[in-house]
């Protein structure tokens, strides 16, 4: 029988996992809008996880990132990127990446995540469809695929507005954000993004 054993990253694996997301999601992921809640963020320690392969070498990866949703800077997870190499996927290996990562960040008290994906695939581990409107990242994302998953009941009542990293939201929210909310202007707001 196969065993997935889900491991902690470690510094030596980030150019292998650089390498697997590219063949898993080619150079076009750093337009993703997710990408821009990444960047300049530091993934939580011990989230970052991946799996092995003896004779193969890596085989999937996954890492959460920490944010700040709205003027009251309710904290939640972002899930992703979760990759799995070509040659080894529906095997289990994702769902045994999110499985592992979820159970650690309720481990740890962390009691929301989003992540912008496939429904369908999400759902498997117990993803919904996010109340639109309610969290906005800063760049285009379609409304279907921007999903939760509660990992203490009714923590997305209290994650209301943009989702920033965390130093983007030290940064803006005391100056910027009540008052580019006052006028409603998105396009200005995304500017300081």
């Amino acid at each position: 029988m196969f065993t997935i054993d889900v491991q902690a990253a470690q510094a030596a694996d980030h150019p292998a996992i650089e390498q697997l997301l590219d063949q898993a999601f080619g150079l076009s992921r750093w337009t993703k809008t997710s990408y821009r809640l990444r960047e300049g963020n530091t993934a939580i320690e011990g989230l970052s996880l991946v799996t092995r392969e003896a004779g193969f070498g890596l085989t999937g990866a996954i890492s959460f990132w920490p944010l700040k949703i709205g003027d009251a800077g309710t904290d939640a997870l972002l899930l992703g990127p979760l990759a799995v190499h070509p040659d080894r996927q529906n095997i289990g290996i994702g769902r045994a990446l999110m499985h592992a990562g979820l159970d650690r960040a309720k481990a740890l008290g962390h009691r929301l995540v989003i992540l912008v994906g496939d429904a369908p695939y999400y759902a498997r581990v117990g993803f919904k469809k996010a109340p639109y409107g309610q969290i906005e990242l800063p760049g285009p994302v379609d409304p279907d695929r921007l999903l939760y998953l509660e990992l203490a009941p009714g923590s997305l009542t209290l994650a209301k507005g943009l989702a920033l990293a965390p130093h983007r939201f030290a940064e803006i929210s005391g100056r910027f954000l009540p008052k580019l909310r006052d006028f409603g202007d998105k396009e200005a707001l995304n500017r300081y993004m």
